[in-house]
């Protein structure tokens, strides 16, 4: 695919169905998730980006879907929520980073989805406090994390590192507070606190391809 150099940065943070702590992380993906399938939302703030000539500052977008078990066998389902503030250029930049047709790290997981269940343009709010994440994107994702105070750093969340995880390979550990996702077909929710959830800041960025 056609593609000129492009770079990103910024925070992600989600919350999957799985219990604290999510085996997917710990097993780069060969354990089955905790409830059997998983359900997930991956939301991301870009601060500084740029695609080509198509500046990308101050928006973002949210990767949802599922799986029917082992994320690592495939058979994902997949949708995109861009900004609704991008332009058309913007979008189309948006779309090849968050599908990987655009290269970059999120190209790994184009073989294990199955189906892309579309693409919407909703707004976006995010929302940071200490510990704390949240996203809502209106009638679509309203999903909130607090992350696991570490006692050796007193105001840091303790981490796992040296993960296959396309945001980042060091990954904030944290509970999910709460989970509300109805788009594409996809419908869950959980307000328990015994879920997972994960923040990292991310930075991406792939040479220009003909």
């Amino acid at each position: 695919m056609t593609h000129p150099a492009w770079q990103v940065s910024g925070e992600y943070f989600e919350t999957c169905s799985c219990d604290y702590v999510c085996p997917c992380i710990l097993t780069n993906m060969s354990a089955r998730p905790t409830k059997g399938p998983c359900t997930f939302a991956m939301a991301y703030q870009i601060e500084r980006g740029r695609f080509g000539g198509v500046t990308l500052d101050g928006l973002g977008f949210a990767v949802v879907g599922s799986t029917p078990g082992v994320m690592g066998e495939g058979n994902w389902k997949v949708g995109l929520v861009i900004d609704e503030r991008a332009t058309a250029d913007q979008e189309q930049a948006i779309a090849g980073i968050a599908s990987g047709q655009a290269g970059g790290p999120m190209a790994a997981l184009g073989p294990l989805v199955t189906t892309f269940l579309g693409a919407e343009k909703k707004a976006i709010r995010f929302e940071r406090t200490g510990l704390r994440r949240a996203v809502t994107i209106l009638g679509v994702l309203e999903q909130a994390v607090e992350g696991v105070a570490s006692t050796a750093k007193p105001g840091e969340a303790m981490a796992v590192d040296n993960t296959m995880h396309p945001a980042n390979a060091r990954l904030a550990l944290a509970h999910a507070l709460r989970s509300r996702l109805n788009v594409f077909g996809l419908s869950w929710e959980d307000t328990s606190g015994r879920n997972n959830g994960h923040f990292a800041p991310f930075a991406w960025q792939a040479a220009a391809a003909q």
